[in-house]
């Protein structure tokens, strides 16, 4: 019998499981693959004359693919919020939540990342004249606030709704996000994603898959951990290990000697 307190099967795409194992698997390969498979990239061909990225590049294998499993996470929080607006389900707020929460977390590896890789490469930890780096710290601030928002309110349906309609509300960032590399005038952020020419090698866009799957199945089994617990905390449900039907056995076991008990002072006074 599947526990109450677990992620409806409707719901639930992929098993914790399988998670767990993707990213427990994927996320150090990928590091190894960055530096024992993938080659010094060398960006910019034709355009800037080729630019040597050298050792700082390596980073690039986590600081995509954590960024990619943060606008996951929003983009999750905004799809459940919106799921809140439409049905009132509180575990679609629940969900919400932590997928918002979760985005966070992996929106501060993307800054820790990106600001180790600014100072090993261009010798400086932040560049305000970058506009990926902005419109990304600006989505990040902005779910942040999404956290003073939530709980300077009381817990209920207000809150629900109004934390929902604000994670939906963020999440046209994520794209903007994305974007705004395309429209720099920098070369903080160049441009490797692209159908326009060579700029990633086949060794390259395999760690660099890698990676994402990693850690994309981490963020999910972050998820569905997180959701499971605070649904067993919430509803005060059993663990998934215990049966329900021995369970109950054990309620009227408790009752038996409970009764026995009470019954027995009166036949040593008798």
């Amino acid at each position: 019998m599947q526990p109450v307190f677990a992620p409806r099967t409707s719901r639930a795409r992929v098993s914790p499981r399988l998670a767990m194992l993707l990213a427990l698997i994927l996320v150090p390969l990928s590091a190894l693959l960055a530096f024992t498979w993938a080659p010094i990239a060398t960006i910019g061909l034709g355009a800037h004359g080729g630019i040597q990225y050298d050792f700082p590049q390596k980073i690039f294998y986590w600081h995509v693919p954590v960024a990619l499993a943060a606008y996951a996470g929003f983009a999750a929080g905004a799809w459940n919020g919106l799921l809140y607006l439409l049905k009132g389900d509180d575990d679609y707020d629940t969900r919400s939540y932590v997928g918002v929460h979760v985005g966070i977390v992996f929106g501060t590896l993307v800054l820790v990342t990106g600001s180790i890789w600014a100072k090993a490469a261009w010798g400086v930890w932040w560049n305000w004249g970058d506009r990926q780096l902005l419109v990304f710290l600006t989505l990040f601030l902005f779910y942040a606030a999404y956290f003073v928002l939530r709980f300077s309110i009381e817990p209920g349906r207000a809150r629900a709704r109004a934390s929902a309609v604000y994670s939906v509300i963020g999440v046209a960032l994520v794209p903007l996000s994305f974007l705004a590399i395309r429209i720099a005038d920098t070369l903080i952020h160049p441009i490797v994603l692209t159908t326009s020419g060579d700029r990633l090698t086949g060794p390259m866009w395999g760690t660099f898959a890698v990676g994402v799957v990693g850690f994309v199945a981490l963020a999910m089994w972050m998820v569905q951990l997180e959701v499971a617990a605070k649904l067993r905390a919430t509803r005060g449900f059993c663990s998934s290990d215990e049966d329900p039907a021995r369970g109950a056995a054990g309620e009227d076991s408790v009752a038996t000697t409970t009764s026995a008990s009470s019954e027995q002072p009166a036949v040593r006074h008798a």
